[in-house]
């Protein structure tokens, strides 16, 4: 029986996709669930699974094409044999027979690898097979490549690239087109910097309570709940103790209304290679310490071996974005529309500070919240931006709900 390989439905706020890369060609034996293609839309790249085990009859769309929800990519015989397939697999990979090879031979099941993965391997010409994964389900990630990067011997592995020689007198530079999410990304940036009215004001905070309480109890949290205890959870819990004072600062404007969501899905940024990514940890303020350290943890782990999928990514009242770990000191956050505010947090650096008329060394960070000003005057963002202060350097407070 012939089954039609289709594009998965997209959401609405995805018009189409690019499809960036095919895992099978025609010949090629399928098992079920096997990822046959890769899709890259505005937000993710998504999977296209095959529906049961057969052989790949046909390929309808080649490398590099934009589609859309439903369309046909591919035919799958199910039970079939497998048949020839150079010249096929040379057609769809633009009449490069050498490509088409290259892409098909994959040492470790290529369907299983991530396009960050991917990409690493072909850019450093590995074998997949010859790298311990770490992964679920025996999956390469990222980290598992760069490890193995940093440890093989440089020449033995692999050879540099040849590059085409400059003009004498030339400087070389790389034309280089933007990724899907890249340009997303350029776009959104742009719409919130021109229809939104941005201003950012600053304050510090003392993370002395805080850091004590994660020494005391970071051990016992990781062995009770199997996740260590960060500092994400705490800015989590105070930003929404700051939100339910200030709801305006959780709300979104709708044309002419205002809209206050009377719920708390928080995002949290993450850096990936292909661009920062905004998933949403859903219902936060029901959660536990534990249970937003595990999400966040989980949804770090999927951005890297680029398994997000969009559903993780919509929606999201207020976002918190963390440029400390890059060495950031003080930074000025986009606020990530249709959201009006974002807090961004920063460095951890030790410095002098007065407590009690004397000078002592405490643990600060500078704290930045941007906020769309046509709906948050100044008073409200200053305040929530005191009240996220306040409760981080008197944590017991957010543990006891006062």
């Amino acid at each position: 029986m012939t089954t039609e390989i289709r594009v998965p439905q997209l959401p609405e706020s995805v018009a189409d996709a690019t499809l960036v890369a095919w895992h099978k060609q025609p010949g090629d034996p399928i098992r079920r669930d096997e990822n046959l293609a890769d899709l890259e839309t505005d937000k993710v790249v998504l999977e296209v699974p095959a529906p049961a085990n057969g052989v790949v009859r046909e390929i309808r769309v080649p490398s590099g094409a934009v589609v859309t929800s439903g369309q046909v990519l591919a035919l799958i015989e199910e039970g079939g044999v497998a048949a020839p397939k150079a010249t096929a697999a040379a057609a769809a990979s633009g009449g490069k027979p050498g490509a088409a090879a290259a892409e098909a031979d994959g040492g470790r099941d290529s369907g299983k690898l991530s396009p960050s993965v991917r990409r690493l391997i072909e850019e450093n010409h590995l074998d997949p097979a010859a790298i311990p994964a770490s992964g679920r389900d025996g999956r390469l990630t990222k980290s598992d490549v760069v490890e193995f990067l940093g440890k093989r011997p440089p020449a033995s592995v692999r050879a540099p690239a040849p590059r085409p020689a400059a003009p004498a007198g030339a400087r070389a530079e790389q034309r280089v087109p933007m990724t899907r999410l890249r340009a997303r990304i350029a776009q959104r940036l742009l719409d919130a910097q021109s229809t939104q009215a941005l201003l950012t004001t600053f304050n510090e905070v003392d993370l002395t309570a805080v850091s004590e309480l994660r020494a005391r109890y970071k051990e016992r949290f990781e062995k009770d709940h199997g996740v260590k205890l960060g500092f994400m959870s705490f800015f989590v819990k105070a930003s929404i103790e700051a939100l339910k004072k200030f709801p305006v600062v959780n709300a979104s404007v709708d044309g002419n209304d205002i809209v206050y969501h009377e719920y708390y899905d928080i995002g949290v940024a993450v850096s990936t290679d292909r661009g920062l990514v905004v998933p949403v940890v859903r219902d936060a303020d029901t959660k536990s310490f534990a249970v937003l350290e595990k999400e966040v943890a989980d949804y770090a782990r999927k951005a890297r071996e680029g398994s997000l999928a969009i559903e993780d990514l919509t929606g999201g009242t207020f976002t918190i974005t963390n440029g400390g770990v890059f060495g950031s000191l003080m930074s000025t956050p986009i606020v990530n529309a249709p959201q009006s505010a974002i807090l961004g947090m920063h460095k951890i650096q030790e410095r002098p500070m007065v407590v009690g008329g004397a000078i002592a060394v405490r643990p600060m960070m500078y704290l930045a919240v941007t906020y769309d000003h046509r709906i948050i005057d100044g008073r409200e963002a200053v305040q929530f931006l005191v009240g996220i202060k306040e409760a981080l350097e008197d944590p017991g407070r957010m543990l006891l709900g006062i």
